[in-house]
């Protein structure tokens, strides 16, 4: 049986915001009731204002697939569209206290069903990041190449059965996995390229303030912030004060006990590869 945490088995038992709006704004379906999970996400909107007044859903699925899409329409409602274009699937999951990894997809088909929205809203296909040819890899299940490498960026994925916990792809009858596995190894190849030639780029000169904010965010998207959101936390980066970076922790790591640890053995470490090994990192607490 599934570790739910209390509030996935909340919002199963008694989910919000569950139908469908009359007329509504913006439409998302993603999904299919064949391969198992299928969602209809629809929203009403303030024109003036773009901001979501309501949302309901239909799901058909397992416990944590009605969870999250319950959550999603919790989330967004009363959000810009704008902000709402921002929402990711591991946002759904922590809004549930966590989901099972294996369940984790449920909560990646909600991500795409507001971005389908989104895009129905403002008249345009929904936006689909162009890595490798689009072609099906798990035919059990309709996974494309795409959608199994933007969930390997989104979620730092590293094994096959990372993937098909968050995609489904490989769930089935298995003769796809040789190809995920295939797709994981040139992402992460490509991606240590990157950083070699990153490291390897020359200093010439010292960095002006502004290019140096510029190479920490760069650093914090690359290097640290996937590895902290994989696990439920985040780090925002607040201010910059010559070789002192100042950061906020987000998510589980707010609070957490071993947040100093990472703050020294993960953010400041990283920064001091990749920048300057001259940088002090402290956390802001409000």
């Amino acid at each position: 049986m599934w570790d739910y945490s209390e509030k996935v088995k909340e919002f199963f038992k008694n989910p919000r915001n569950v139908g469908e709006i009359e007329n509504p704004d913006a439409v998302g379906e993603v999904g299919s009731i064949i391969c198992g999970d299928a969602l209809r996400l629809t929203l009403r909107i303030d024109k003036k204002t773009e901001k979501i007044i309501d949302a309901k859903f239909k799901t058909f699925g397992c416990a944590s697939a009605i969870a999250s899409s319950s959550a999603l329409t919790e989330i967004i409602k009363g959000m810009t569209i704008e902000a709402a274009s921002k929402v990711t699937n591991q946002d759904i999951a922590d809004y549930l206290g966590g989901l099972p990894e294996e369940k984790m997809h449920c909560s990646v088909m909600g991500m795409e069903a507001l971005e389908a929205a989104i895009a129905n809203y403002r008249g345009a296909p929904a936006k689909k990041e162009m890595i490798g040819q689009e072609k099906i890899i798990c035919k059990c299940f309709s996974v494309t190449d795409q959608k199994i490498i933007r969930a390997i960026k989104e979620n730092n994925l590293k094994t096959v059965d990372e993937v098909t916990h968050y995609t489904k792809a490989g769930g089935g009858c298995g003769k796809c996995k040789p190809e995920i596995e295939k797709l994981l190894n040139e992402f992460w190849e490509k991606e240590e390229t990157k950083i070699i030639q990153h490291k390897e780029v020359p200093r010439k000169k010292k960095l002006t303030n502004l290019e140096r904010i510029s190479l920490i965010k760069e650093t914090m998207e690359r290097e640290i912030r996937p590895q902290l959101k994989a696990d439920g936390g985040d780090v925002e980066l607040i201010d910059v004060d010559r070789n002192k970076v100042y950061v906020k922790f987000l998510g589980v790591c707010l609070g957490c006990p071993s947040a100093g640890v990472t703050l020294k053995e993960l953010v400041e470490a990283k920064l001091r590869e990749f920048i300057d090994s001259d940088i002090m990192v402290e956390e802001v607490k409000e």
